[in-house]
């Protein structure tokens, strides 16, 4: 947790008044045996009843007093927690959105969803409770210590000793469960990412009637997680009895040794009553030690991987030239790309190169698995390539900062993603100031028009959580429209158009032929119909460059081009 500590810079005012306000109240406690003593040992015996009154109202007074303190510190502690959270789960999301794809997938996102949420909490609420006793519960404990010292030494000795075993087994438990609670947090990671793939893939589960199993599943994930906890918690719940037994074998022997020392006249009845307070005392701050180190252990153990996480370096570092279409330039070109994800097999691309101009038309084919979709992702530099160099305006695209970049190419893949909100806060994702004429001239050109104008409110017609108020093909429209209302210089759309019927798919491409004849587009698809009228077309299999160049040239030239062409178009068609 130590690592976290510049989260609580700007509230340096909060970190010292909190512990000195649960210090004072501290404070209050301890000199509250004294104050019973005296009336036990004075106002008691002489019957004067003024002075035990006094005193009584002396208690009231500082429980009054103690109290407001409390209150007051508790919140500076709340204040300082909640500052705390917010700054650390605001860093870490933006430090998270500056991975890649490749060092997300590492990770994993459900772990990181879990680090985001939980492990943050954790970390906040253990830091919430260090700021309440990490002072406050080893100065009473010290204080009580003291305190029956200055009474009478040998009781004092006594409670020392008594609470540096207990303080010794605190430690020891401390040491043995951290570990414990890192597990228990990697089992979390499991259990979330079995929730997420049932809840977003419900329908599959359900088609192929494999609750049972999954069930079993999520049961198994979940078992591990409450066996860790459990056997964890049986270490835990040792410390507090064991705590009890050391205290109060401390008791014993000052209660024997105290009883003696009244007898023989060197200890007043007053003063072993406080000696036996002071003893209450020190039992109820140990176990509140106890259970800050347990907290701690858990906000220890999330603290860990937190760290883990900013400890990430992006493996993509960020480039200082803006992005632009350059006259004379391509607008998009590939040279001698190869690609290999991490434990892949083998190279996903091999050898690709092409030059696509500004304005121009370029169709990516390919079977599944060709590196059709990998080649967007190049094209967005969601990962950088093995070898050769991908270029936008006839610059490395890794020498381009990545906003500029990705306002110059956007892309449209094949599950269209919506956010919660209206059809208009959705279209403004790419360009926040695009007015209400652009968003309807987009929806145009995608074929959406009427998609919204069903709607009721139009532009201002919700949203539901993942678009899911809208059919497969009104999302990719409406994400094809989103993406048009940016105005890019280049659009790749990969597949972007699958869940289209063939005449809104041949009425969308006529649409962006027309309308946005200064874009250089892209269309990766496994259509022939959707790539045929290309100025020129690529086509991929097994990752490799098979072909290149116009639909009647590729008919002539490449074998692989033929077949799919065979295999979708009839005789007649392919002929003509």
């Amino acid at each position: 947790m130590f690592k976290l500590r510049r989260y609580l810079a700007g509230h340096y005012v909060e970190c010292v008044l909190a512990p000195l306000f649960k210090m004072l109240e501290a404070l209050l406690q301890l000199l509250v045996p004294l104050a019973m003593a005296q009336v036990i040992d004075v106002g008691i015996p002489a019957r004067d009843s003024g002075y035990v009154l006094a005193h009584g109202a002396l208690l009231v007074g500082m429980g009054v007093f103690a109290w407001g303190i409390s209150v007051t510190a508790q919140f500076f502690c709340s204040k300082l927690a909640a500052a705390f959270g917010t700054a650390l789960r605001d860093d870490l999301f933006a430090h998270v959105l500056s991975l890649s794809r490749a060092d997300v997938e590492r990770i994993g996102r459900a772990s990181l969803t879990t680090r985001l949420t939980n492990d943050s909490q954790q970390v906040q609420d253990g830091l919430n409770m260090f700021f309440r006793l990490i002072l406050r519960s080893p100065f009473v404990t010290l204080g009580t210590v003291v305190a029956a010292w200055v009474v009478d030494g040998v009781e004092g000795a006594a409670l020392l000793a008594a609470v540096l075993v207990s303080f010794a087994l605190v430690m020891g438990f401390m040491r043995v469960t951290t570990s414990r609670y890192r597990q228990i947090q990697r089992g979390l990671d499991e259990v979330l990412l079995r929730v997420a793939e049932n809840l977003e893939g419900v329908r599959v589960l359900r088609a192929f009637r494999r609750e049972p199993d999954e069930r079993a599943s999520f049961a198994e994930a979940a078992g591990t997680v409450r066996d860790r906890q459990v056997s964890t918690g049986d270490v835990s719940a040792l410390v507090n009895p064991l705590t009890y037994v050391a205290i109060n074998c401390g008791l014993i022997a000052l209660l024997w040794l105290g009883g003696v020392q009244v007898d023989v006249g060197h200890l007043t009845q007053g003063q072993l009553v406080a000696l036996v307070s002071y003893v209450s005392q020190a039992l109820v701050e140990l176990l509140k030690l106890t259970n800050l180190i347990v907290l701690l252990s858990k906000a220890s153990a999330c603290a860990h991987r937190l760290n883990e996480v900013f400890e990430t370096v992006p493996s993509m570092a960020d480039g200082t030239r803006e992005a632009a279409l350059v006259p004379g330039e391509p607008a998009l070109s590939f040279d001698d790309v190869s690609f290999t994800y991490a434990g892949g097999a083998g190279p996903a691309l091999s050898h690709v190169s092409f030059e696509l101009p500004v304005g121009g038309t370029l169709g990516v084919i390919g079977g599944t698995g060709s590196g059709k979709s990998t080649l967007a992702s190049l094209a967005l530099r969601f990962y950088d390539v093995s070898d050769g160099a991908v270029r936008v305006g006839g610059t490395d695209v890794r020498e381009l900062t990545r906003p500029s970049l990705r306002r110059v190419v956007s892309l449209v893949e094949q599950g269209a993603q919506l956010f919660s909100g209206t059809v208009a806060s959705n279209l403004r994702w790419g360009r926040s100031d695009a007015g209400e004429k652009d968003l309807e001239a987009a929806l145009a050109t995608a074929q959406a028009a009427g998609v919204v104008a069903g709607k009721d409110g139009g532009l201002e017609a919700p949203v539901e959580q993942f678009g899911r108020n809208f059919s497969g093909g009104q999302r990719q429209r409406l994400a094809i429209a989103r993406t048009l209302a940016r105005r890019p210089g280049v659009l790749v759309l990969d597949d972007a158009s699958s869940a289209l019927d063939y005449a809104t798919d041949a009425a969308l491409r006529r649409a962006v032929a027309r309308d946005c004849a200064g874009t250089a587009v892209v269309t990766i698809s496994q259509r022939v119909t959707a790539v045929r009228q290309a100025d020129q077309i690529l086509v991929l299999d097994g990752g490799r460059q098979v072909g290149l160049g116009t639909h009647e040239e590729l008919l002539a030239s490449c074998p692989v081009y033929r077949e799919i062409c065979e295999s979708q178009l009839t005789p007649e068609e392919v002929a003509r």
